[in-house]
């Protein structure tokens, strides 16, 4: 099996240490078995993305000597297959429309006298999930915004038991209320972050997906969409992250850590990864493990 594996930066900011970081390590995996390594610009993320940082993203990976295989992927050229994905789940009847605010989603919180659970508050409360089909449709034909949700109730009853294997932390049993109903889809742009990366991970043939191990929650959910969508099983490796002084995980708006503004210091492409190195070389142990 030749191995692939891919970095998926979004646009919509600089590259800093952590991005680095993720891209090495999907790179040495790759390279250390002559495999393939791919460049996805996950660029779904409406006015927040910018030409600009395409190219910088790409820049800063050539200059760190981190170079890709093939063309980069965007997925803003992939909308057709998200779509027949979606209207798969639609025909299962294990997506529906979801018309909540983000202030509606709270105050039904507080009206059960509970409290959100997941990352950014953002496990949400089923409101929707039984909404009558003829309600439903109104709303739809009244123009009211929606988005498409994950009916994981369903899913979980037709997908069965699972499991994902990680190469940090072991056999994992997928939990498929991790993330609650996920939005699968919003009407703008028609995907999601959930939806299109595991429609493009099938796509790119990635057999092992590394990235941070903050991401490990949305992974029960991926899992439950590639059983879904009778899509392959990856392989992953959900890693340590590069932390600032606080201990916090890195952002784009801190751009002194970012890679342009390492550069512009006078730092060198080695001296940038050394940056990394403490980190990098657990996750090594982890791959080799």
């Amino acid at each position: 099996m030749m191995i692939h594996t891919r970095f998926a930066p979004s646009p919509t900011g600089l590259m800093h240490l952590g991005h680095a970081l993720a891209a090495r390590v999907a790179f040495t995996l790759a390279r250390q078995s002559n495999g393939i390594f791919h460049l996805r610009h996950e660029d779904i993320d409406g006015p927040r993305v910018r030409e600009e940082f395409y190219n910088r993203i790409e820049e800063d990976l050539n200059w760190l000597g981190l170079n890709w295989d093939g063309d980069p992927l965007r997925q803003t050229s992939r909308i057709p297959a998200y779509t027949a994905a979606l209207r798969t789940l639609r025909e299962r009847k294990l997506i529906y429309p979801c018309f909540c605010t983000r202030r509606e989603i709270q105050q039904e919180w507080a009206r059960i006298g509970a409290a959100p659970h997941g990352e950014n508050d953002s496990i949400y409360p089923a409101t929707c999930r039984n909404l009558p089909a003829e309600e439903a449709e109104m709303k739809i034909a009244s123009d009211i915004p929606y988005a498409w949700r994950l009916d994981t109730q369903s899913a979980a009853k037709i997908a069965g038991p699972l499991v994902f294997q990680d190469l940090h932390f072991g056999k994992i049993t997928v939990n498929p209320d991790a993330l609650g109903d996920v939005v699968l889809a919003r009407k703008d742009i028609g995907t999601a972050y959930h939806l299109a990366v595991v429609v493009d991970d099938a796509f790119q043939k990635i057999t092992h997906v590394t990235r941070g191990e903050d991401l490990l929650a949305s992974t029960h959910i991926h899992r439950l969409l590639q059983a879904l969508l009778d899509l392959p099983e990856p392989i992953y490796h959900h890693h340590p992250l590069v932390l600032d002084e606080h201990g916090q995980r890195l952002a784009k708006r801190n751009e002194s850590q970012s890679i342009a503004a390492l550069r512009a210091g006078g730092m060198t492409p080695s001296a940038v990864l050394a940056l990394t190195e403490s980190v990098f070389q657990k996750n090594l142990l982890g791959l080799s493990g």
